[in-house]
């Protein structure tokens, strides 16, 4: 009997994940034995770093697309289309553009992270972000003729997409208006639900001397509750107003509704073991990347690691053997802390980060990732 996996998500963990079992179970897949599919609701994979880059005119955000088709081996039942709903009890899964649902022995979910700016009243229309592909493109119209005034950085929703992204805006906006002779006439606030700069404590430690080094106000505890376009002030839920001139903002995040719909989780993120990530609420289920609730941060480099944990795990219970395969934490990131220097941390569950020093090195370094990414994606790296 032909045993089917199926993965839900062709961002990094899926197509990472999909392009391992199909280096994994090789012999399986020739012989008919498994059936491997990957479902997404776009034809493209979208490296979404780039982003980062385009308000400043630094990259394109066709940069950071590619065929989907291009990106993952042959053996790959690939279909674009969008699931609506999940039945983990019969095992099956229903999408958009089919009549009867599809049924599935192993189920990986890797359905990342969506923008949710309506939450807070008065975002959508009132503050940019480089959260999306869209919004990078409208900030970056905005920003390159800004040359006076407040430009406030709120970090809303959290957890959030790339978490030590708004740390890069910061240091990197800093130093692009000083490099253009603006700084002077540009004021930077950066605000923070939480009472440091960022969630993880070490990290925090680390960026918030660097901010005040470089007149950067910082705001924590402010946890932002209301936006008013018209007037441009950003409040916060004890009532703390904050004018701005231009509002860049990362929005709450959260996954998407049939997690929560199927009871897997909630807010669409997927109760999960953190070191095996089985759904805790269903059977030969996974879930990792954004998607998956272990407390590692929403990074890539996340989603790669796990991909290679639950492609190990499955081809493992496809031929009668007990998984051994865990994940432990393991996460990788660049800081950029201008326009041409950046920091690096290595960390786990066990070991916190502590981030290098900057250099001009390691920014070369990160930007040469950037290019190599998509061997990545194909597995190749």
């Amino acid at each position: 009997m032909t045993e089917h996996v199926l993965v839900v998500g062709g961002g990094t963990g899926g197509t990472v994940l999909a392009n391992d079992l199909a280096d994994r179970l090789e012999a399986e897949l020739d012989a008919g034995d498994v059936h491997l599919s990957l479902v997404n609701d776009d034809t493209d994979h979208v490296y979404k770093p780039v982003w980062l880059y385009v308000p400043f005119g630094k990259r394109e955000p066709d940069d950071g697309r590619r065929p989907l088709s291009e990106l993952i081996d042959d053996r790959i039942d690939l279909h674009i289309d969008r699931v609506t709903g999940i039945d983990t009890e019969a095992r099956q899964v229903r999408f958009r553009d089919r009549s009867r649902p599809v049924e599935y022995d192993y189920l990986v979910l890797a359905t990342g992270s969506t923008l949710a700016p309506d939450e807070i009243p008065g975002l959508v229309d009132g503050g940019h972000n480089y959260y999306s592909e869209s919004g990078a493109t409208a900030l970056r119209d905005d920003l390159l003729s800004f040359t006076e005034g407040r430009i406030v950085l709120s970090v809303i929703g959290i957890p959030h997409m790339c978490p030590a992204a708004p740390l890069e805006f910061a240091f990197m906006t800093d130093d692009w208006f000083r490099e253009r002779g603006l700084r002077e006439d540009v004021e930077l606030t950066f605000t923070s639900p939480i009472e440091r700069v960022h969630g993880n404590l070490q990290v925090a430690e680390w960026a918030r001397p660097r901010m005040d080094d470089r007149d950067i106000t910082v705001e924590t505890g402010f946890d932002a509750a209301a936006v008013d376009p018209d007037d441009e002030t950003i409040q916060s839920a004890d009532g703390t107003t904050i004018d701005y001139d231009l509002l860049v903002s990362i929005p709450p995040h959260r996954g998407i509704d049939l997690v929560e719909e199927s009871g897997l989780g909630d807010r669409g993120w997927v109760d999960v073991d953190k070191r095996t990530l089985e759904a805790e609420a269903a059977d030969n289920v996974y879930a990792m990347g954004d998607t998956a609730a272990t407390g590692a941060p929403n990074a890539g480099s996340v989603a790669h690691y796990q991909a290679g944990v639950v492609g190990q795990r499955i081809a493992s219970e496809v031929r009668g053997r007990p998984p051994t395969a865990t994940y432990d934490g393991k996460t990788l990131c660049f800081i950029e802390t201008g326009m041409n220097a950046a920091s690096f941390v290595e960390f786990d569950y066990e070991n916190p980060p502590s981030p290098v020093a900057p250099s001009e090195k390691i920014h070369w370094a990160k930007l040469a990732y950037n290019e190599a990414y998509w061997l990545t994606a194909r597995g190749l790296l």
